[in-house]
């Protein structure tokens, strides 16, 4: 593949040599560009419309170019202006034309310019495209709190929603990101339209994206980002598998002036009867834009973030720390024995107190992270007619996640000789993220094409700390352990040619444009240290062992019969059309072929129209199909783990389709997901200023891949194993002395259908002396059912298999753990010197089903364990002022009324003065979600965080 590529490189550029030499001597298009009040505007893109040809301007707003004799259309366009078409005829003999432009700043978002969902070259604002895109300025939301990408688009982008994990071991690091309703790994994440690699991590605990591996977008530095564009439509014929909720490409700077930006905060904030004043964050960016003498450009952006832990854990309700708990003796009666239970407490509090065993045991917030990142954005023309590009960019993330606290009382996961106390184990990750995107552009005869090759990685290492092996002998156990690696490759190379012909009948131009990509993708899984995972000392023996968990706690480090080395290639052909009929109707027609070395193939198609019904109003829609294929992760993560279900401690066996485990189950090799998707839309302008669009859809999706539920062990009243069980059989073969309790792996099992509408409004007032206010409305009605649940042959024939396969939690992770709506109003008033931003989004109520069904009486739980958490208006206000021209200070809040999700239920029996001895009134937590007491604020649903109000202060400088 390496050598085709080199010779097409080499022919596309002896063609184009060739062309710049039979030019006649050139004459020069020059000229400045200036924003209505006069003001030079660096980095504006000046582009030759039908060629590869363009620049950007200089600190000045000046730029210039070398024409051969002809008519030309030059678009000049920037980010927050109009764009402007302008016409010149350049002569020969070095003559120089005019090319001096104003342009106005656009009444809103919708009215930018739009690359995104479409191949022509024709100049596009969001209302003008046959599908929606929405547009996120840099510029305008770097004045709120929100300081890495995910948090920014989701109180930007409504039908976008993510948020930060607690306790859920790598998740805590990188973020889980919906897109209309879908999981994290259905939307495709591009930068400067180039496929993104996705993360090395695959979602396997509790948590909104369970089972899937996402983008870990937050590697992006923000100060790199132009803008940001969210196609809300299944593209995957148009950019390939994971395109099925749409595609968010991220634009970097090509030539900026200088930007430095720093910003501190930290929350301020009271709930659970505590004031906090932590998650102390700051962050400081800088980005400056070059000139490669008259040909190119290169944009330098780097990143510091540092960002502290929050806690919002609620007091352990456990009524013992130290000791077990007391069980009444058959001829003890209630009173005694609850002043004898009364005698231990008090002597476990005391030791507790003169110990400092707090009983705010637990971090439930964001981690502790440290960000630093860099990009490089680069263009160079090499001729008239060709030009090369590069983006790079490298970053580096370490975190500090807590995990659940070991009690002394836990003894088979602690060592009292080590932690008399117990301990908060914690999870160290240090995440390397680096991409590099070449290619060569231009233009042969009348054919653009666009030639790169792009290369990503990402790898996680895990490093636990504070940390024992319970298995090992008393008092030996290392404290901290390397517990392996994930590293994730990819490498795609794309050959893209376009044509745009031009008629004077009823069809008055079409787009063609046709490609072809191959991708390498590549997965590993690294072991860590021998004592991260072993059971017990070799040179020792496991005598007196029985019982102790294994491994590290909280994070078990990968065996070496967990190591994976697995790659796939993946070869893709497309062909995508778009005409113009006159100037009311534009309609798209796409096909992708793909062939995958480890599943098979797969072909999407789409169909897109446009129709102007009257003036400005037009109606637009697309039908497609898409596809996902299964991730390597997906195919082949296995490992061991210590997972809490209902806060007690279980050893889970996670397995890849190609073990025999699965196999007994009857589950084959992971198919690719297939959707069907459909939009249709109204758009337009109303009056002067007021612009909008309402998008309804409906995505249809087969095969979906999910992770099961936890298949564990049958045991009769007294904890012993079921010998006719069916899973003890099955776990039996490779765990004969049953230290794993449970198994789960990766099926396609079920098919869902997620339908949604999508409105947007904006309004922009003139209000005279440099005075200007913009008013927006964005909403996302979105709701996704389970449509049905289809197991192996061998799980459907057995109804209790059947029911574990995806249960009631399961199925409320897709159906309810993400608003099912989202609001976003907003209103931007500038002066000359002043400019207050504010912001209100409503996130609408979120639900969550436990596992185990409260419905039926027989399994003795609270009927409130089921729960809805109520919509909440989140407000956030920024305050900004220019002390001098490029100099400006910035004051606010996000969240500012303190807002936070309703609290989890808690069982009144959850309770550390819970002394009964009375049957079915004695204390348990298995009666709700709370772990223990400790999780006041549910961490299975994925509604705005509960970190509650953040302030902060910025300074900015631009020149």
């Amino acid at each position: 593949m390496k050598k085709e590529l080199h010779l097409i490189i080499l022919f596309l550029t002896f063609f184009s040599c060739n062309d710049l030499y039979a030019q006649s001597s050139s004459g020069k298009v020059s000229g400045r560009v200036v924003s209505q009040n006069g003001a030079n505007l660096a980095g504006v893109s000046v582009s030759v419309a039908s060629t590869s040809q363009g620049t950007i301007t200089d600190a000045d707003g000046k730029y210039e170019l070398s024409l051969s004799p002809g008519r030309y259309s030059i678009n000049i366009s920037f980010v927050g202006y109009t764009t402007v078409v302008t016409q010149v005829v350049v002569v020969a003999n070095n003559a120089t034309e005019n090319g001096d432009v104003t342009l106005h700043e656009s009444s809103a978002e919708l009215s930018e310019i739009v690359i995104l969902g479409s191949r022509s070259s024709t100049a596009r604002t969001n209302i003008d495209k046959p599908v929606p895109v929405d547009i996120i300025q840099m510029k305008d939301i770097k004045t709120f709190a929100q300081t890495d990408l995910t948090q920014i688009l989701n109180y930007a982008a409504p039908s976008f929603n993510s948020n930060r994990q607690t306790v859920s071991d790598g998740t805590d690091h990188i973020d889980p990101a919906s897109l209309r309703g879908l999981g994290p790994d259905q939307v495709l994440v591009l930068v400067n339209g180039k496929r993104r690699h996705t993360t090395a991590l695959v979602n396997i605990n509790g948590t909104f994206g369970r089972g899937t591996v996402g983008t870990d977008m937050n590697s992006i530095p923000v100060a790199a980002i132009e803008r940001v564009e969210v196609l809300r439509d299944g593209a995957a014929a148009q950019y390939g598998s994971d395109a099925i909720a749409g595609v968010i490409n991220v634009v970097l700077k090509r030539k900026s002036p200088l930007q430095v930006s720093t910003t501190y905060g930290q929350s301020l904030s009271n709930t659970l009867g505590r004031n906090f004043s932590d998650g102390k964050t700051f962050q400081f960016d800088i980005s400056k834009g070059f000139a490669l003498g008259t040909k190119g450009t290169i944009n330098v952006s780097g990143q510091y973030l540092d960002r502290g832990f929050t806690n919002r854990g609620g007091l352990d309700t456990r009524p013992l720390l130290y000791t077990g708990l007391p069980s009444r003796g058959a001829n003890e009666s209630e009173q005694d024995f609850e002043a004898r239970y009364a005698t231990l407490k008090s002597a476990d509090d005391a030791k507790a107190l003169s110990a400092g065993l707090d009983r705010n045991n637990m971090r439930v917030g964001n981690s502790d992270s440290r960000n630093l990142g860099f990009f490089v954005n680069a263009n160079y023309t090499l001729t008239p007619h060709a030009s090369a590009y590069v983006a790079a960019g490298l970053t580096n993330k370490t975190g500090k996640a807590a995990g659940f606290y070991r009690l002394p009382s836990q003894g088979s996961q602690s060592d009292v000789t080590i932690f008399p106390n117990g301990f908060l184990p914690f999870i160290n990750t240090n995440i390397n993220d680096v991409s590099v995107i070449a290619g060569v552009k231009g233009e042969v005869g009348r054919w653009n094409y666009d030639i790169s090759n792009t290369f990503g990685q990402n790898n996680i290492a895990f490093d636990i700390t504070n940390t024992i092996n319970a298995s090992l002998p008393a008092g030996t156990s290392p404290t901290s352990f390397n517990a392996g690696k994930l590293i994730f490759s990819q490498n795609t190379t794309n050959l893209d040619v376009t044509r745009e012909f031009n008629f004077s009948g009823v069809l008055s131009s079409l787009t063609t444009s046709y490609g072809a990509e191959f991708r390498v993708d590549k997965f590993q899984i690294k072991s860590g240290e021998e004592l991260s995972y072993s059971f017990g000392q070799p040179s020792v023996g496991t005598a007196g062992l029985a019982g102790k968990a294994a491994g590290a706690q909280v994070f078990p480090g990968y065996r070496p019969s967990n190591e994976v080395d697995k790659s796939r290639n993946n070869t893709a052909v497309y062909a995508d059309f778009e005409g113009e009929f006159g100037s009311r109707i534009l309609l798209g027609l796409a096909g992708r072929y793909e062939n995958y070395s480890d599943f098979g193939s797969n072909f999407s198609y789409k169909a897109s129209g446009r129709f102007k019904v009257y003036k400005d109003i037009a109606l637009r829609g697309s039908v497609s199909t898409g596809f996902r294929a299964p991730s390597l992760h997906q195919r082949y993560f296995n490992n061991e783990s210590t997972q809490f279900v209902q806060g007690q401690p279980t050893q889970v066996l996670t397995v890849n389709n190609d073990n025999d485990v699965v196999r007994q189950f009857g589950v084959g090799s992971l198919k690719p997901e297939i959707s069907t998707s459909y939009t249709l839309g109204l758009t337009g302008k109303l009056l002067k200023n007021i612009t909008f669009s309402v998008d309804a859809y409906q995505i249809k999706i087969n095969d979906r891949i999910v992770f099961s539920s936890q298949y564990t062990r049958e045991r009769d009243a007294s904890g012993n194993q079921i010998a006719t069980g069916v899973v003890n059989g099955i776990l039996n073969t490779v765990d004969p002395a049953g230290v794993i309790n449970s198994v789960q792996f990766f099926t396609n099992a079920i098919k869902t259908k997620t339908q949604g509408l999508d409105i947007v409004l904006t309004d922009n007032f003139d209000l005279g002396n440099s005075n200007k206010l913009i008013i927006s409305a964005a909403a996302n009605f979105n709701k996704t059912r389970v449509e049905d649940i289809k197991g192996s042959d061998v799980i459907e024939d057995n109804a209790a298999l059947k029911a574990k396969l995806f249960d009631r939690l399961e199925r409320s992770r897709y159906e309810s753990a993400i608003p099912k709506s989202k609001i976003n109003l907003s209103a931007n008033f500038t002066t000359s010197k002043w400019n207050f931003l504010l912001r209100a989004v409503r996130f609408d109520e979120v639900g969550f089903l436990n596992a185990v069904d409260p419905t039926i009486p027989a399994n003795n739980l609270p009927a409130e364990i089921d729960q809805k958490f109520s919509a909440k208006w989140i407000t956030d206000l920024s305050i900004s002022y220019h002390v001098i021209k490029p100099l400006m200070l910035t004051i606010g809040a996000n969240n500012l009324f303190d807002i936070y999700p309703d609290k989890v239920f808690v069982d009144p029996r959850n309770n550390q003065n819970n002394l009964s001895g009375v049957p079915g009134s004695t204390y348990q937590n298995a009666g709700d979600n709370t772990s223990n007491g400790r999780f006041l604020y549910s961490r299975n649903v994925s509604q705005f965080g509960f970190n509650g109000r953040f302030v902060f202060a910025k300074i900015s400088f631009a020149l």
